[in-house]
C-alpha cells in the first residue's frame, strides 16, 4: 500500500466512521504496514554502538547480598543481580509490580501484595519482615532504593498548573510520598549496610533547593559514610538507547573511595534497539488508533511532535526520549515508532529501557506501559551496581580515610 492509498483509505475510516482494523485486515494489511509522508529507508550504521541485553554482560554471583526498596519491577534488582549481586529481598507497595516480579524471578523474596502491605512508612513491620529474613545490623552488603519520585518530578507535573489540584510536584510535603526519601534513610541509618544507593528523578535536586536532600545526605555523613553525589546521569551515556536523566547518591562505610562509572564513547540509537522479532516476544500488544490519528501521526518528520495527542515521533539514530511511565492507576503510553505511525509496544519501550525480552510485565497494556517507565534502567543500574563492587568490594585498596563532606554540584541546580 503506497502513501496515496494509505491517504485515501484513512478518510474513508473517518467519513464512514468505518473501523481502521477492519479495513486494513480486509485488505491484507496491519497497522505495521502503515507508513509516515516522511520517511528513510532503515539502515543500520556500523558507527552507532550495537544494542546489547543485559544478559550479555552478567556474571556469575558473587555473594554480596543487596536489599531492594521502592523496587517497582526490578529495574535497579536486575542491574545488580547481572553485576553479580545476591539478591535477598525485595519491597514494594504496588501489587502487580509485585506480581511481575514474583512471575519472573520466583526465587526472589519479595515484600509486598498481596501477602504483605509493602509499605516502607509502616517501619515496624518492615523491620521485623527484614529481621525475619536474617537482615541484621550491620549489614554487610547494599541497600538500594529509589523513593517513589511523583513529588519531585518536573515532567510528571509540566501538564499542570502549580495550584492545579492535579499538580503534585510539592517535594517533601507530598503527604503520600513526600517523606520516603527520609524513611529510606532511617533504614540505613538502623541496618548500616556497607553500600547505599539513592536515586530519584533530577527534580529532587531543586525542590526546596536542594535544601531536605542535603539534610538527609548530612545525617548519613554523620553516621560515618562517605558520599559520592548526587550525580546526575544520563542512562543514553551508559549503553541504554534512549536519553534518561537520572540522580545517583552513592554511599559507603568502608575506607576506600568509588567515583561513578564513565560514559561509553558511543549512544546506542533507537533503530538498533527495535531490530527485533517483536512478533515472537511477549507484552508486543501495539495500539488500534483511529484513523483520524494516524493522518495526523503520518505527517510528523523524525522527532517531531503530534501537539494534539502530546506524542513524538522517535529519532531512528539517535537515542530515544525518555521512556515515560502514566499514572498509576493506568494512563500509561509510549512514544511513536520511527518508521510506523503507531505508538510503540510495551516490549518496544521495554527494549529502549533494556529490560530482558523474556522479563514479562503483567497487567493490562497501560499498566505495563506504567511498571517499565518508572523503573531504572537495568543496563543503567549494571554499570553503576559493577563499579560498586570493583571499587569497593572487589579486594580494592584503602585509599582514603575521610572523605569532605559531600556538596550539591551548583551545576545541577541550574
Amino acid at each position: 500500500m503506497n502513501i496515496k492509498e494509505q491517504e485515501k483509505l484513512l478518510k474513508m475510516c473517518v467519513q464512514k466512521n468505518a473501523d481502521l482494523d477492519q479495513e486494513l485486515k480486509k485488505r491484507g494489511y496491519s497497522y505495521n504496514d502503515l507508513v509516515y509522508r516522511h520517511n528513510l529507508k532503515p539502515l543500520l550504521l556500523e558507527d552507532l554502538a550495537d544494542y546489547r541485553s543485559l544478559n550479555d554482560f552478567a556474571v556469575e554471583n558473587r555473594g554480596i547480598p543487596f536489599v531492594s526498596f521502592f523496587s517497582g519491577s526490578g529495574g535497579l534488582d536486575l542491574g545488580f543481580e547481572a553485576a553479580g549481586f545476591s539478591h535477598l529481598v525485595s519491597i514494594e507497595i504496588e501489587r502487580i509490580f509485585c506480581e511481575t516480579m514474583r512471575a519472573n524471578r520466583p526465587c526472589w523474596k519479595v515484600i509486598g501484595p498481596p501477602f504483605h502491605k509493602g509499605d516502607a512508612r509502616d517501619r515496624d513491620a518492615i523491620i521485623s519482615t527484614l529481621k525475619e529474613n536474617r537482615i541484621n545490623a550491620p549489614f554487610e552488603g547494599v541497600f538500594v532504593g529509589g523513593p517513589p519520585c511523583q513529588p519531585f518530578s518536573i515532567a510528571a507535573n509540566q501538564r499542570y498548573k502549580k495550584n492545579g489540584k492535579n499538580y503534585k510536584r510539592i517535594g517533601f510535603s507530598n503527604k503520600e510520598h513526600g517523606n520516603l526519601l527520609f524513611d529510606y534513610v532511617w533504614y540505613i541509618k538502623i541496618f548500616r549496610p556497607s553500600v547505599f544507593i539513592i536515586e530519584n528523578v533530577p527534580g529532587l535536586l531543586t525542590i526546596d533547593g536542594g535544601e531536605q536532600l542535603n539534610l538527609a545526605l548530612r545525617e548519613l555523613n554523620e553516621c560515618g559514610y562517605h558520599i559520592a553525589g548526587p550525580n546526575l546521569l544520563n542512562a543514553s551515556d551508559y549503553e541504554v538507547p534512549q536519553n534518561r536523566n537520572r540522580v545517583f547518591v552513592v554511599g559507603w562505610r568502608l575506607e576506600k573511595s568509588f567515583d561513578f562509572p564513565a560514559p561509553s564513547n558511543k549512544k546506542v540509537p533507537v533503530i538498533n534497539a527495535l531490530n527485533a522479532d517483536f512478533d515472537n516476544l511477549p507484552n508486543h500488544i501495539t495500539r488500534k488508533h483511529f484513523a483520524s490519528s494516524i493522518l495526523r501521526y503520518m505527517e510528523l518528520n523524525f522527532g517531531q511532535r503530534d501537539h494534539f495527542g502530546r506524542i513524538d515521533r522517535l529519532a531512528p539514530y539517535s537515542p530515544a526520549k525518555t521512556v515515560i511511565a502514566g499514572g498509576n492507576k493506568g494512563g500509561g503510553r509510549s512514544h511513536l515508532h520511527p518508521f510506523i505511525p503507531r505508538t510503540l509496544s510495551a516490549r518496544e519501550c521495554a527494549r529502549l529501557q533494556t529490560f530482558p525480552d523474556d522479563y514479562v510485565f503483567g497487567g493490562t497494556p497501560a499498566r505495563q506501559y506504567t511498571q517499565i517507565g518508572n523503573a531504572v534502567p537495568p543496563l543503567l543500574a549494571f554499570h553503576i551496581a559493577k563499579a560498586i563492587y570493583e571499587q569497593l568490594f572487589d579486594d580494592a585498596p584503602i585509599l582514603v580515610s575521610n572523605l569532605d563532606l559531600f556538596q550539591i554540584n551548583p551545576a545541577l541546580l541550574k
